[in-house]
């Protein structure tokens, strides 16, 4: 099996990961946790670095792939891709920002922009897995 056929799977796997640490952190947090919060949350950047670099990984050795879907699930996935990877490209330095002001002990600075990593960060985890489930799942291309 080639790296192009198994890290879509291994990205998904990393993806859905990240979505459950950011949640578990979000709770933790909540629940005034903030040493176990770090740790999930410092293991959320981990995964989500690891799959940052084994996405680049594929998409510099995949082959160009057309959504092989029809009629009105074409403007939706293409929504949802584009928006997808816009917020990726948007959350990924707030994410590095977020955390270096938590890591620093600048927690009112760390937390005004938490309230909007963490729902962009989300955002782009769960999409992440539902364009998987699309592609490989509901619309999988033969082999």
């Amino acid at each position: 099996m080639t790296a192009s056929a198994i890290l879509p799977h291994i990205n998904a796997a990393l993806n859905a990961t990240s979505t459950i640490l950011i949640v578990i952190g979000f709770f933790l947090i909540r629940n005034g946790r903030r040493s176990a919060h770090k740790k999930v949350m410092i293991s959320a950047i981990i995964v989500s670095a690891v799959f940052l670099v084994f996405y680049l990984i594929y998409h510099f050795n995949a082959p160009v792939f057309v959504f092989p879907g029809t009629g009105w699930t074409i403007p939706v996935y293409y929504t949802i891709l584009i928006s997808h990877v816009i917020l990726a490209t948007v959350v990924t330095p707030m994410v590095g920002v977020t955390a270096w002001r938590a890591l620093n002990g600048s927690f009112d600075r760390h937390k005004a922009i938490a309230r909007w990593t963490l729902p962009i960060w989300l955002y782009v985890t769960v999409t992440g897995v539902m364009i998987y489930v699309t592609l490989y799942h509901i619309y999988p291309t033969s082999p």
